[in-house]
């Protein structure tokens, strides 16, 4: 399910089922950084929505958690945990967090959910099909995650 008004309804009327938020964290960085940080952003955004189209019906992909780089990491972690808590609150069993972005590797343990964490995939000189094909693929290694996290409850 899609974060738009009739699938949010559509969840909120089948919350028993669909039961699993995701949530994709981009960082935003200026300069030097600002291609890579693009290409993540373009990866992680292909995936997650793969990711909802395998998985319609069971899970919700929530707005990106966007942030910029050059913040502080506490504060950062302190505004996502505040997302966290209102998701929680909104009956959803599991929380699934999806990026590229290195750093978060060292917060998964303050958050309440897996951090599946995916090495970008420069995609800017495949063509379509060649992106639909490679992103396919990153789709079927992460389904067997969340039906394992699925069945272990």
């Amino acid at each position: 399910m899609k974060w738009i008004p009739q699938e949010v309804q559509t969840t909120l009327d089948a919350i028993e089922y669909v039961d699993t938020a995701v949530i994709p964290i981009y960082s935003i960085a200026f300069g030097g950084e600002m291609k890579q940080s693009a290409a993540m952003v373009e990866f992680i955004t292909l995936l997650t929505s793969h990711l909802e189209r395998q998985f319609t019906g069971r899970i919700l992909l929530f707005p990106p958690f966007t942030y910029l780089k050059s913040e502080d990491s506490e504060k950062v972690l302190s505004e996502l945990i505040k997302w966290e808590d209102n998701i929680v609150k909104s009956d959803f069993k599991h929380i699934v967090y999806i990026t590229s972005e290195l750093d978060w590797r060292s917060h998964e343990q303050s958050l309440g959910g897996p951090l599946l964490w995916l090495p970008s995939i420069p995609l800017e000189d495949m063509n379509d099909s060649q992106k639909i094909g490679l992103i396919d693929s990153q789709v079927k290694q992460i389904s067997t995650f969340f039906t394992q996290k699925w069945n272990e409850n």
